[in-house]
């Protein structure tokens, strides 16, 4: 894959502030320093592995109650 090519593509083309507010929101629940410059490159990845599982945790959550609504 060459350089600058994303290879997550979101689903829904305006979740993606919705997400990055939900990464901010989480480093704050787990008392993780969010970077001021907003470049995550530099942080430690126990941190930012902490703030994905948190996040996926999350969001499986949100799916579940939705399909438990359904049934």
């Amino acid at each position: 894959m060459a350089l600058g090519q994303k290879r997550n593509e979101l689903v829904v083309k305006g979740a993606a502030k919705a997400l990055d507010q939900l990464k901010y929101e989480v480093a704050q629940e787990l008392g993780i320093q969010t970077p001021q410059d907003g470049y995550w490159g530099t942080m430690l990845t126990r941190d930012t592995g902490a703030i994905g599982g948190n996040i996926t945790r999350k969001l499986v959550a949100l799916a579940e109650a939705q399909l438990a609504g359904r049934q």
